[in-house]
């Protein structure tokens, strides 16, 4: 009997092979999220985040470099021959809140007064989860990666600056990094070009008088009052002062004065958050507002101190960073799943990133359409997410770094 030669089986197309690695490994990816957060470590304190993040890295044939804060970690993934090629970073931060976890769910925190209630330890799962795919696929990897695993993005002014100090963005030509959306359903995700979120400030007043009896309140500085028109007037005071089209957004979240009724108290503090999502604004904030409060209360007796500290700039998404992130996002997912997203007023320290680098920061859904009109907001103690989104992460960020790559400069 003659013997038939039989052709060699294709090989796998890229997309078939990162689909086969997600069959087999999101259920990985997954627990390693639980892991994460029923371990919250907040600001600073991501050593065991760390540890783990390191301990897969190596797994994977990698070679990650902790920063000298003891905390985060920067790691390169190369391929043959990209001497001179761009590098691209991508960007995920590690640690939680200083909040309770309400949820009833078995991964829940369990450390008293911390909980990943805005996804960083999803973010962390999806770049790690890209990071893993290409060192397990180097034929497939078109040019280097920066892999950023950032601590204390939730301390003001933020871990990103630790980042930049010790070299994490040297060499770096670009960046992207994503963010949990939980007004986005799972499958759906989210760009904008320019500015995406705001500045985040925070502004301290400390008022003095010299006290007295509230029966006669006309002999002394009422400061208690003097307060209470600061909180109600400057807000709108220093909307007004801006050009028309800009905004800010100045809240009191904390006065403190007085502990008995019947005492003018001779001290008082005022705690603001001070927000704009325009970069000229944010820059000229501390002197608008100082020069504001000292015309409110000229006529008022009471002496006064004003702290403002500048906290992140808005993040500023790079028009042409963006656009490869919605190509790379409308052919993985079809155009139907790519959206438009409004100005957040929240704020984020990939900001300080992105004025060294051009770069994007996206919007990852995790609804769960199974709880329809169930929009959960971040930093709210029942924060989930729908878990499924991990995997359409790493689908994204893989898609994203081909896409980028595939690019003329």
């Amino acid at each position: 009997m003659t013997s038939v030669e039989r052709p060699a089986a294709a090989a796998p197309s890229p997309d078939d092979s990162l689909r086969g690695w997600l069959a087999e490994h999101s259920a990985g990816l997954i627990a390693l999220r639980r892991n994460i957060h029923a371990h919250p470590e907040l600001s600073g304190a991501e050593h065991a985040t760390t540890e783990l993040v390191r301990e897969r890295l190596e797994l994977a044939g990698l070679t990650p470099r902790i920063f000298a804060i003891g905390t985060g970690l920067a790691c390169d993934l190369r391929p043959d021959g990209a001497d001179g090629r761009p590098v691209l970073a991508l960007r995920a931060d590690l640690d939680a809140l200083a909040m309770d976890d309400e949820k009833d769910v078995p991964y829940r925190s369990q450390v008293a007064g911390a909980s990943h209630a805005c996804g960083h330890d999803v973010h962390t799962a999806v770049v790690l989860g890209t990071a893993m795919y290409f060192a397990n696929h180097r034929d497939e990897l078109p040019g280097p990666l920066r892999l950023l695993f950032q601590p204390a993005e939730e301390r003001v002014p933020g871990g990103a600056l630790d980042v930049i100090a010790d070299g994490g963005l040297d060499g770096v030509d670009a960046i992207v990094g994503v963010h949990c959306e939980p007004k986005l359903d799972v499958g759906v995700i989210g760009v904008k070009s320019g500015s995406i979120s705001s500045a985040a400030d925070m502004l301290e007043i400390r008022l003095s008088g010299p006290g007295g009896h509230t029966a006669r309140p006309e002999l002394t500085v009422n400061l208690l009052a003097v307060a209470a028109r600061v909180v109600a007037e400057l807000p709108q005071r220093v909307a007004d002062a801006l050009e028309l089209g800009d905004e800010v957004k100045l809240v009191f979240g904390s006065v403190h004065g007085g502990d008995a009724a019947n005492v003018i108290p001779t001290n008082c503090v005022l705690r603001a958050s001070v927000r704009t999502p325009t970069l000229a604004v944010w820059e000229g904030l501390p002197r608008l507002v100082e020069r504001i409060i000292g015309e409110l209360l000229a006529d008022t007796g009471a002496g006064f101190e004003v702290d403002y500290t500048h906290g992140v700039p808005p993040v500023v998404n790079d028009g042409q960073i963006t656009d490869v992130v919605r190509r790379a996002a409308t052919g993985e997912f079809g155009p139907d799943a790519v959206v438009p997203v409004a100005q957040s007023w929240g704020g984020d320290d990939f900001a300080w990133l992105l004025r060294e680098v051009p770069g994007s920061y996206v919007r990852l859904g995790v609804h769960d359409t199974g709880r329809p009109g169930e929009y959960l907001d971040l930093h709210v103690g029942h924060f989930d997410v729908d878990e499924r989104a991990i995997a359409l992460g790493v689908r994204l960020l893989v898609a994203t770094v081909r896409e980028y790559f595939a690019t003329p400069a």
